[in-house]
């Protein structure tokens, strides 16, 4: 698996960011460019304190990591309003001053990646507090489709006061987890990047950093991981990275030649899958094996042989991959660090299930995910139902741009589907499919109650699995082996033994099945990841959320 299992299989959400929040992975990257920020570094104090540290005024809109930006007096009338004691006004008067008063969760077009991924963190069940019922209700209106747009007005007092509850909420949990830690305020401040930097001073300054980053990669394993190939990949890309392999042939095989073999061979020695320094035109066993490997880490089914699309892959630059690499150690940052029991963690671009335990990945499994404009949200949640024979319920989205057309096309259109009408709602009839052999969902869903309505659940559409890409649902998580999950989930059940759950499956008749103990499910989105054996892999960004980060973090984004 993705070493997500060791960076999240390791405690459950309350001390989630864990002793991440003592170091600031990008704040060197930053430092390194102005010497104001570096000053106010060098004034920072434990956040227990009451120092304030120095305003950076070289951040702009210009440079920024988000593009808009707080009034000063705004946060002081939030102080004020909200009587918050000297030590946490000190704290957020610092937070700000190291961002040049740069909003944190928010950019022009809507909240940031971050603030959706330190909601979803705080709010499990033993979390619930932690963000009000205003917050709660702001956050929701602001979780858009991803192909709508929003403006966001930096002077609405609604939009501040979110901005600022989350920074308070933000540091509140800092303070509270990590009493007696030399946690700074502008370390916290820095947590989400301030402002942008070109791709290998970035990618540069995270591998010099001897404190913060080398500690954080002593407690995160995956993080260390990712920082060691980010390494190789920097020590590459600044040799100038590699050659683009022009193909004289549509495809390679083994036993195939000509020049383009050679152009594949040198590239797969530069990263590692072919060893040795063979520079013929031959297409070598030792060939077809490094091919395989490298399919295998790219997302590609290991035949062993090199398509055009294969070599579009390989010819991906090297300032590419070092990108790649960094925006998924930012993202990283935000997983939870000590999970010791069940755990379910879903892995969006890779199309793929884990079920880990204690530490120790149990079993895996393919999944299809959202296609493109229905996306899977990035989130976490707690799975505590099991159905079996499920109603599908359908969304009015796909009433509206489905199932209406269907009926105007077909008469017959609900009865052949198994559908029936219910009622009706906001102009438009209540629809769900009857349990049975039809059913979208299959024989059973998996239930973790959260904003995006998401859930898990088998699919009759078996054949899906036998692609490699599978961005291909309305937004749910098809399983291709649900009946293996809902035995694990229930091992331990005297009455839902694997009999009766079968029996259950095919009966037609909804059940609703309580977990005596609940599972979190964490819905991730790592596009660079190193594996349980310690070996790099790559995917593709399905839903473009690297390239909106990359924009962000860089001044020469790829």
């Amino acid at each position: 698996m993705i070493l997500l299992s060791h960076s999240i299989s390791q405690c459950m959400f309350k001390k989630i960011i864990t002793n991440s929040l003592l170091v600031a992975l990008f704040a060197t990257g930053c430092k390194s460019q102005n010497s104001s920020s570096s000053s106010s570094a060098t004034n920072t104090t434990s956040i227990s304190n009451r120092i304030v540290v120095n305003r950076d005024i070289s951040i702009n809109k210009d440079n920024a990591y988000n593009d808009i930006f707080l009034d000063s007096a705004a946060v002081e009338n939030f102080i004020a309003q909200e009587k918050l004691d000297d030590t946490l006004s000190a704290a957020i008067r610092s937070f700000y001053n190291v961002r040049n008063f740069e909003y944190s969760w928010f950019t022009s077009t809507g909240l940031i990646e971050q603030a959706f991924s330190f909601h979803s963190l705080c709010c499990t069940d033993n979390e619930k507090d932690v963000f009000n019922k205003f917050l709660e209700k702001r956050l929701d209106k602001l979780r858009i489709p991803d192909d709508s747009t929003v403006t966001i007005d930096p002077k609405d007092a609604n939009t501040v006061k979110t901005e600022l509850q989350i920074t308070e909420k933000f540091i509140q949990y800092a303070m509270e987890n990590y009493k007696g830690k030399d946690i700074s305020a502008a370390e916290l401040g820095t947590y989400i990047p301030t402002k942008k930097a070109t791709i290998l001073a970035l990618a540069d300054s995270v591998l010099a950093n001897n404190d913060g980053n080398k500690n954080y990669a002593g407690i995160n394993e995956s993080f260390r991981l990712l920082k060691e190939s980010l390494k190789q990949y920097t020590t590459i890309a600044n040799s100038g990275g590699w050659s683009a392999i022009v193909a004289d042939k549509k495809k390679y095989s083994l036993g195939d030649s000509g020049p383009g073999i050679a152009l594949i061979k040198k590239r797969l020695q530069i990263t590692g899958e072919l060893a040795g320094s063979d520079s013929s035109g031959s297409f070598s066993p030792e060939l077809q094996n490094a091919v395989k490997t490298y399919q295998l880490t790219h997302g590609y089914k290991p035949t062993g042989e090199v398509t055009a699309e294969l070599i579009k892959d390989m010819n991906t630059p090297a300032l590419t991959r070092v990108e790649q690499l960094l925006i998924n150690m930012q993202r990283m940052r935000w997983m939870p660090a000590n999970i010791t029991g069940r755990l379910i963690v879903v892995n969006i671009p890779e199309f793929e299930l884990y079920m880990d335990s204690a530490k120790t990945i149990l079993f895996q499994m393919d999944v299809v995910v959202g296609a493109e404009g229905h996306n899977t949200t990035m989130f976490s949640g707690n799975l505590n139902q099991i159905v079996f024979s499920p109603y599908w319920n359908v969304p009015p989205s796909i009433v509206k741009k489905e199932i209406l057309p269907g009926i105007k096309r077909n008469k017959n259109y609900l009865d052949e589907k198994d559908m029936e009408i219910t009622g009706e709602e906001g102009g438009l009839p209540v629809v769900r499919q009857l349990p049975g052999p039809k059913n979208s969902l299959g024989k059973v869903k998996f239930l973790f109650p959260n904003s995006y309505d998401i859930y898990l659940h088998d699919t009759p559409e078996k054949g899906l699995f036998k692609r490699s890409i599978r961005d291909l649902s309305h937004g749910c998580i098809r399983l291709s082996d649900p009946v293996k999950l809902a035995n694990y989930l229930l091992e331990n059940s005297p009455v839902w033994t694997p009999e009766k759950q079968d029996s259950a499956m095919n009966s037609g008749v909804e059940q609703f099945v309580k977990l005596k103990n609940t599972v979190p499910v964490i819905i991730t989105y790592y596009t660079a990841w190193v594996d349980d054996k310690g070996i790099l892999h790559f995917a593709d960004d399905i839903y473009g959320h690297d390239t909106k980060m990359a924009a962000k973090m860089f001044s020469n984004p790829q």
